[in-house]
């Protein structure tokens, strides 16, 4: 039903009215606003040129502006930033950088498309930007943004220039923040450039707490004197009240969105001010393990908060009203699970320090003075973790304990190994090697990370309580069938196979590891070996056969890969060449012809996994066959002649990588292959067959490295060959094990251009290698331990 003429003219007056206010009513009201605001105060701000001394007093910041010393402090700044411009004409500024019209966002109105931006007349000085009403003389001034060492200021953005025809330029402020457009990139450009070097030239801005943490640090020997600035400061003792501003002084601005991580952040400020109102909870959470690991993910993904929270834990154990209570241990149970996980910066370190000392003397024998005890070990051992601390960590932390990790070993029980939140994969690695009597092996060994999906060596220099939350997190995501994340030990370079004993641990982990590589297909041999495999397997495990004997599922015998190979290929359909044909296509999917269809792929499903069945049974009888053949063969002698099926095979030894290799000619795909790394040469094979295509000694070898994330670069002899992997890193490490193992020198690396992007591994030696002249005068690689 259309509207009467006479509410389209009422709907279209208001909207007109609306217009006008906003275009020529609002930017007055808004500078009226801003210079009331300017007068109020987010924290105490100064300059470095400011001497603090003993006799000022620095209540809590509070809101209230009127009659506290903080507005006296930030109306003192504004009077020695601003100068009081007279009604001369704006133009003759002398003292004005840049000068121009622009736009100015009015309330985000650049995301209303019938509302226009509003232009003005800005000026850059040294000390603020301006914007007048126009650039005559003696035009009012609407409003000014004072630039300190805090202001940041954005580059222009292309996607909004795509949006709305402008190039943005944002300048941050204390109170406010200033959005420019202009149609034109180089003047934004201009802008931009000359706002930032405004900025870089203001001194640092330092709140209170830092220069009473730099007087505490100059009186530290005068308990007088301490004791002055304790009493006159209360900004550096507890507080029951909320704390409306940072300790430290932050950027002004929004953080990058875009940065990874599941959480969404605002400004620093505002996130410290939340976390001081999180760590107040602690004193009344009855299970604050959550919420302490919240504060620490916190931290993780906002670096520049750790200092901030340190400062923040100090202050609220420093008097409080019952020390020693739930809530005062609390602070310190957090400030342990701190000092694990990051480093402050040396002045907080310092500021720590003294705490820790004045609790333990103040407070001797008591819990806080163990914790204190335990923080101050803690922080001479944490050099930063790539996760937080797993609620179990967090646990054992808030008791001063070690966790104990449990470490899985093919063929030989699970060994329970305490560790702390710095004890590396290498040293546990060690560990194992002394405890399983290894020591004389010439083998390389490896902790390794388990999943459903991959398995991959834990570096040697990687945190295992890292590794632990990393599980933590992985099963809250997996299904219930899956099994666990877990930490095992294997061998992770064979320098020596031939001569391991047969009745050592090592030849059981030599046989669990060589079972692991015909499951996944890294055994290229016919079927009948395959299932004589299988067969030796059933005797090494249940010994002669028997109708009672249990019997694992076949994919824990026989490869399924194989089993999978017999089954027909699925009918192909050739893509539809035209538009119309997709859409026919697509209309009949949905209809009575799309429920025929799905009730098509359903039944030659069910076909596929019958006939699946079939030949899992018909293999599983075939297997049998030959396990009554053993009969009277020991555990030991299935045992090795496994093994010994296995080294027929020339690439036994070697550690198989699937990669992409990229051929020369033009237009040619990649052509998957086998990256086989061994102790003496570098093979390459086709999968599935057992010679390979081509080896190369490590003579033959001039370099090698990564020249992405995920290519792989072999240079042999005058050729180059490169690899496409998403285990370039584990190549290279590995390369450099048996290098370094066999007592070699460091291959030699190319030049690289100035232009080229740096490679992790041709340039430096992976994580816990050292140049050496033999194969005992270097730390094992990649958590592994050279025995």
């Amino acid at each position: 039903m259309p509207f009467p003429g006479g509410l389209w003219w009422l709907l279209c007056c208001r909207r007109g009215f609306t217009l006008l206010r906003r275009d020529y009513g609002e930017a007055e009201r808004e500078a009226d606003g801003e210079a009331e605001e300017e007068e109020e105060a987010s924290f105490e701000l100064r300059t470095q040129g400011d001497q603090g001394s003993l006799e000022v007093s620095l209540s809590q910041p509070t809101r209230s502006s009127s009659g506290s010393e903080r507005s006296l402090l930030v109306a003192e700044e504004m009077r020695s930033l601003i100068m009081e411009k007279g009604p001369g004409p704006v133009e003759d500024d002398p003292d004005a950088l840049v000068k121009g019209w622009l736009q100015r966002e009015m309330r985000g109105c650049m995301k209303t498309p019938w509302i226009r931006p509003r232009k003005y007349w800005f000026v850059l000085t040294p000390d603020s930007l301006d914007y007048y009403s126009s650039n005559e003389k003696g035009a009012r001034r609407l409003g000014s943004l004072v630039l300190t060492s805090l202001c940041s200021v954005l580059w222009p953005d292309k996607q909004l220039y795509k949006e709305t025809g402008y190039w943005s330029v944002t300048v941050f402020g204390r109170k406010h923040c200033y959005r420019l457009y202009t149609e034109h990139l180089n003047e934004a450009v201009h802008w931009v450039c000359a706002v930032q070097k405004v900025i870089d030239s203001k001194a640092p801005v330092q709140t209170p707490t830092q220069l009473l943490m730099r007087d505490v640090e100059e009186h530290s020997s005068s308990p007088e004197v301490l004791e002055q600035i304790y009493r006159c400061n209360p900004i550096l003792r507890y507080t029951s009240g909320p704390l409306y501003a940072p300790l430290l002084p932050f950027p002004y601005g929004s953080l990058d969105q875009s940065a990874p991580g599941p959480r969404s952040y605002t400004t620093l400020r505002d996130e410290a001010v939340k976390l001081f109102n999180s760590l107040q909870q602690l004193e009344s959470e009855r299970d604050p393990v959550p919420l302490m690991q919240g504060v620490l993910q916190t931290c993780l993904d906002l670096p520049p908060l750790v200092d901030e929270i340190y400062c923040q834990l100090v202050k609220q154990t420093t008097e409080p009203p019952a020390p020693g209570g739930q809530g005062d241990l609390h602070y310190w149970q957090l400030l342990t699970c701190m000092s694990c996980t990051f480093l402050p910066s040396p002045p907080v370190l310092r500021f720590l320090h003294f705490h820790l000392d004045k609790t333990e003397s103040r407070f001797p024998a008591s819990e806080m003075a163990k914790y204190a005890c335990f923080i101050r070990e803690a922080l001479g051992k944490t050099k930063g973790r790539e996760c937080v601390p797993s609620l179990e960590e967090i646990l054992m932390l808030m008791q001063r304990q070690e966790m104990i990790c449990t470490v899985h070993c093919p063929g030989a029980p699970a060994c329970s190994v305490a560790i702390s939140s710095h004890t590396t994969a290498e040293e546990v690695a060690q560990e194992l090697v002394s405890r399983l009597g290894l020591s004389q092996s010439p083998n390389l060994f490896a902790l390794y990370e388990q999943s459903r999906r991959r398995e991959q060596p834990v570096g040697s220099a990687t945190l295992l309580a890292d590794v632990l939350t990393r599980f933590e997190n992985l099963a809250g995501e997996q299904r219930e069938q899956d099994p666990p994340c877990r930490l095992c030990f294997k061998h992770y370079g064979f320098l020596d196979t031939d001569n391991v004993p047969r009745d050592s641990l090592e030849f059981a982990l030599l046989f669990e590891q060589a079972h692991e590589m015909v499951l996944r297909g890294y055994v290229p041999t016919s079927e009948e070996t395959l299932q004589t495999l299988a067969a030796l397997r059933l005797q090494s495990l249940n010994s002669d056969f028997s109708t009672h004997a249990p019997f694992p599922r076949l994919e824990e015998l026989f490869p399924p890969h194989v089993l999978h190979a017999r089954l027909p290929p699925p009918p192909h359909r050739p893509p539809a060449k035209c538009r119309g044909a997709r859409l026919r296509a697509g209309l009949l999917a949905g209809g009575l012809w799309g429920q025929a269809l799905a009730k098509q792929r359903a039944e030659r499903d069910q076909r596929l996994r019958g006939r699946l069945r079939e030949e899992g049974a018909s293999t599983m009888a075939a297997i049998v066959e030959k396990w009554k053949l053993l009969q009277g063969m020991g555990r030991p002698e299935a045992m090795a002649a496994y093994v010994a099926l296995v080294r027929e095979w020339p690439g036994f030894g070697s550690t198989l990588f699937d990669v992409d290799l990229h051929v020369s000619p033009v237009g040619a795909g990649p052509q998957r292959l086998w990256l086989g790394i061994g102790a003496k040469a570098v093979s390459l094979y086709k999968p599935g067959e057992p010679e390979p295509l081509d080896s190369f000694c490590y003579g033959r070898i001039s370099s090698f490295g990564a020249s992405d994330s995920s290519t792989f670069r072999l240079s042999v002899e005058d050729r180059d060959l490169l690899f496409e992997t998403s285990q370039v890193d584990e190549i290279a490490r590995l390369l450099n094990t048996y290098l370094a193992s066999a007592g070699a020198q460091r291959l030699p690396q190319p030049q690289e251009s100035p232009t080229s992007p740096p490679t992790s591994e041709s340039t430096v030696l992976p994580q816990g290698l050292c140049h050496g002249a033999g194969p005992w005068q270097h730390r094992p690689p990649v958590g592994s331990s050279h025995s």
